[in-house]
């Protein structure tokens, strides 16, 4: 955004006096800078920059604009220029482009995407059947093939006459006369080969490919995992569909990590920017999980209320009321934090549920008899008798093991189910906490004052 405070008086300034300056000054930008100009200029001057810009350079900066500006600026350009740009932008982002506009622009646009080039308006017909959280929805068709039977040397002439409209180079597919995928080739291996050799005596065997149907989550885990830059989609029959690129997985990672966090924080995910968002948008994905957490604070005024009758005989239990708490829900929040951020990257499975309450149980009592022993040291500060500091570190303990089960349990009961585990965020779990942890106590606090007696809770 820096650049394009700097530059784009100077490009509002060339399109009134010398336009056709602007593309010797854009040589070496890159169209992510210029993308940044056009969102600060207003929808008029942007749609004249773009059609200033060279059409297939006017496409890259145009595909990294965001959705809203995108459509904005194809009602500016009309259909007609709408569509020349489009047709030169890659096949994922193009699908995907269509499929924001609203139906009044988008059909206009493929039927014009037809007239320019009838191969480009059908891969993006195939592109659009899939969901867009989907391998289908994020896959492109621009990618490279050979068949087996040529050799290294008519393998070169191929990939240099593909090359031009390929999305990526890092890999090279090889497709039988069937269309299915048999191998794959890596530019060192075709460098580095007979050139006389056939194509099926020197491709890769070990094909990672992922059927259109997986989730985008999924996607960028197996891409991860096998630390590739580019990922084939390949359907049950055996055919090749389109390529992931890593580009794209790292615009899904940016995307789900948005959404946990969002989850996390009880905020339904946004889909767009702070500042791009609503206030009413903002209303509506806040209100709800509000509403919920605190109907879920009645229980913590029911369970207070229940042991009115503790609290009134002995007045200063309610002191150490909010520290005792506290210290339930943040244990819980890390507990959840930790499991959420296991199971989103893989390391944490459902089938290990033993494994996590067993290390969560541990952990709370380590922590828990750390905490009680600072919480009743603090207490016989206070001038409280010894039974008092032992109601509070026997608190302490149970709640901060309550606090790491509760946590480290309630993700992995939601993915059990088929819910997101990021649902269970650290508002909703503190909730949860807080209630039982005042249960626990008052609890024990009704306990030893029916084994104690009254008197043992009075100051020293």
């Amino acid at each position: 955004m820096q650049l394009a405070r700097l530059i784009g008086p100077e490009l509002k300034a060339l399109l009134e006096e010398s336009p056709a300056e602007l593309r010797e000054l854009l040589d070496d930008i890159h169209p992510e800078d210029v993308a940044d100009v056009i969102e600060e200029l207003d929808r008029d001057r942007a749609a004249k920059v773009l059609e200033n810009l060279p059409t297939e350079y006017a496409a890259q900066v145009f595909e990294r604009l965001e959705e809203g500006v995108q459509e904005s600026l194809a009602e500016a350009m009309g259909v007609d220029v709408a569509a020349e740009l489009a047709v030169e932008m890659d096949t994922d982002d193009l699908a995907d482009f269509v499929d924001d506009l609203p139906p009044e622009m988008s059909l206009p646009l493929i039927k014009r995407l037809e007239e320019l080039d009838a191969d480009v308006a059908t891969e993006v017909r195939e592109l659009r059947q899939w969901p867009d959280t989907s391998a289908g929805g994020l896959m492109t068709t621009d990618y490279m093939w050979v068949e087996p039977g040529l050799t290294v040397q008519g393998a070169m002439e191929e990939i240099r006459r593909q090359a031009v409209d390929a999305e990526t180079l890092d890999a090279i597919y090889v497709v039988d006369t069937d269309d299915l995928v048999k191998g794959y080739l890596r530019i060192r291996d075709v460098l580095l080969a007979d050139p006389m050799a056939k194509v099926e005596e020197v491709m890769r065997l070990n094909l990672i490919s992922v059927p259109p149907e997986m989730d985008q989550e999924d996607v960028a885990r197996t891409l991860g995992k096998y630390d590739m830059n580019t990922l084939p989609v390949v359907d049950e029959r055996g055919e090749i569909l389109g390529v992931i690129t890593s580009d794209d997985i790292l615009d899904v990672m940016a995307e789900e990590q948005s959404e946990d966090v969002h989850k996390m924080g009880a905020i339904d995910p946004l889909s767009e920017g702070y500042f791009d968002t609503s206030l009413l948008t903002f209303v509506k994905k806040r209100a709800p999980w509000l509403l919920v957490l605190f109907i879920g604070g009645f229980f913590t005024a029911t369970a207070i209320q229940h042991f009115d009758g503790v609290l009134a005989t002995i007045a200063h239990l309610s002191f150490y009321l909010p520290m005792l708490i506290s210290a339930g829900g943040n244990s819980g929040s890390q507990s959840s934090t930790l499991i959420i951020r296991g199971l989103a990257v893989g390391d944490i499975q459902t089938k290990d549920w033993w494994r996590v309450l067993s290390r969560e149980l541990a952990q709370g009592l380590i922590l828990g008899g750390a905490l009680g022993a600072v919480g009743a040291a603090r207490v016989t500060m206070a001038g409280e008798n010894p039974t008092f500091a032992l109601l509070v570190a026997a608190t302490l303990i149970s709640i901060v093991v309550m606090g790491c089960v509760v946590g480290g349990m309630m993700p992995i009961l939601l993915n059990r189910v088929g819910l997101d585990p990021a649902t269970s965020s650290t508002p909703f779990i503190a909730t949860l906490v807080d209630v039982l942890g005042i249960m626990i106590y008052l609890s024990l606090a009704r306990w030893l004052l029916l084994e104690s007696g009254m008197g043992a809770f009075g100051t020293s």
